[in-house]
């Protein structure tokens, strides 16, 4: 049985309360862990190590921060192997994707943030009657991190980095469903010499730990990636405290693929958008609306791709589709598929729950489906089901496909597929969306603003945004004569 202990003030120690809760693999449904059930009491000494750290962190050179940013970055890539595995087993995906995008990206996240932390300028401006202006960027002190279970490294450290570039000390929690690889990294942070009480790691749920967290009188600020009822929540209760706040939530992303489109790049990259991470990446396209001329072709030939794509063991290196990340979370995928047959649907893929052989029997498997028939109103095109479950739609104009899109109350991420130009820029311009990208999927720069609008998020992360959350802005005022 693998048990995980909390990182506080550099050390790793149990939950002073001697609770622990289940930590369940999703590819066996078995047990095969324990992860500390954190209360108040964690807090109040990862708190106080935090106090006690703050002002050599914040103080120290830039450069000397860059270093040890840097030598994270390498133990990461270093233990990639061991990473890899346990991101596999502890959320069910295929060990094959942590291995070429989950943990090389969390070592690049603190690359990045490394040279931005000896690189982060602010700006002076110079007014008539001998005056100066400068702005100054300090940090804010003690933060908290929250991250989701889908990506689970990817974002625990896509938080924690800038944070800690800034001069920051953080407070972080990964998700209780995916503990694991938060726990390696702890031990990386201890080899790199990350100073004590600059980084504390709680485990626990959310409601208890996670929630303390975010209203804790001596946390400056809250970054928090997952649900949108969970944001609307953190949002709600934190707004009288006038707390910094960022919050990445859920989305429902619309791909447009227009007849002029690149057939095959277009097939291949939409049925990747589609099922990546068996659709649990927030980003992924969850509403194909296929230009009328090309429909019947399209769906022949993604049915055909989803047809192929068994679930299979996570560890094994040739596996692309992994499993469900939970109980919990499969069967609220199979609810949303249900009622779109009792509405009257038609399920061209997939559908129902995949079941394996051996110590894999009762784990947590979905085929990967497609569905076609239903209203743009409908629960499965407006609600975020998280899985491989996409519905197709067809079209006939561009504005008729851009209204499609926007139809919805989330605003993350969408799609463009087209030859032509003019509907690129026209698209970009006018789908409710943080990002659009044209004729590609999660194409990412680590310098551009990332986030969403409507109900999928507040703020923006990436680059000099995450740099500026994570700081105090103040202007200086200077008379000369």
């Amino acid at each position: 049985m693998d048990k995980i202990d909390n990182f506080i003030n550099g050390q790793l120690c149990p939950p002073i309360s001697a609770h622990y809760i289940d930590n369940i693999s999703p590819a066996t449904g078995e047990v095969y862990g324990k992860i500390p059930n954190s209360d108040e009491n964690d807090l109040s000494i990862a708190i106080a190590a935090a106090k006690e750290a703050q002002a050599d962190w914040a103080n120290m050179a830039s450069e000397q921060r860059s270093d040890i940013l840097n030598k994270i970055a390498q133990l990461i890539e270093k233990n990639l192997e061991q990473l890899a595995e346990a991101e596999s087993i502890d959320n069910g995906k295929p060990i094959s994707v942590a291995r070429a995008v989950d943990i090389p990206r969390a070592a690049s996240n603190f690359k990045f943030f490394a040279s931005a932390s000896s690189q982060f300028a602010s700006q002076s401006h110079q007014m008539a009657g001998n005056a100066i202006n400068y702005t100054l960027r300090q940090p804010l002190g003690i933060v908290g991190c929250i991250s989701p279970w889908n990506l689970p490294l990817y974002l625990f450290t896509w938080k924690i980095a800038p944070a800690l570039a800034a001069g920051n000390c953080v407070i972080a929690k990964p998700s209780e469903v995916t503990p694991k690889t938060a726990s390696l990294f702890a031990m990386l942070c201890q080899q790199a010499g990350l100073p004590d009480g600059v980084l504390s790691i709680l485990h626990g749920k959310g409601q208890d730990i996670g929630k303390l967290i975010c209203e804790h009188p001596d946390i400056s600020a809250i970054s928090f990636t997952g649900g949108t009822q969970t944001g609307a929540q953190i949002a709600t209760s934190l707004a009288p405290t006038f707390k910094k706040l960022s919050l990445e939530l859920g989305g429902k992303n619309p791909a447009i693929i227009m007849n002029d489109c690149d057939f095959e790049q277009t097939l291949n990259e939409v049925f990747r958008a589609s099922f990546a991470n068996q659709g649990q990446i927030c980003l992924c396209a969850s509403r194909l609306y296929i230009q009328r001329d090309l429909y019947e072709k399209f769906k022949s030939a993604l049915i055909e791709k989803a047809k192929l794509l068994v679930p299979g063991d996570p560890l094994n290196p040739t596996t692309m589709m992994g499993a469900i990340v939970s109980k919990v979370h499969l069967e609220k995928i199979l609810s949303f598929v249900q009622l779109a047959k009792h509405d009257g649907a038609k399920i061209l893929a997939g559908g129902e729950q995949a079941t394996l052989s051996g110590s894999l029997k009762n784990g947590y498997f979905m085929q990967p489906t497609v569905i076609e028939g239903l209203s743009a109103k409908h629960a499965c095109n407006q609600q975020e089901i998280f899985g491989p479950v996409v519905t197709l739609t067809p079209f006939d104009t561009l504005e008729e496909a851009i209204s499609l899109a926007n139809d919805n109350d989330y605003g993350l991420a969408s799609t463009v597929w087209t030859t032509n130009i003019n509907t690129a820029h026209i698209a970009a311009e006018q789908l409710k969306t943080g990002i659009v990208w044209i004729n590609c999927w999660l194409h990412r720069d680590l310098r551009t603003p990332f986030g969403g609008m409507k109900n999928s998020g507040l703020g923006r992360e990436g680059g000099e945004e995450a740099m500026r959350f994570f700081t105090e802005t103040k202007n200086v005022c200077i008379k000369y004569t």
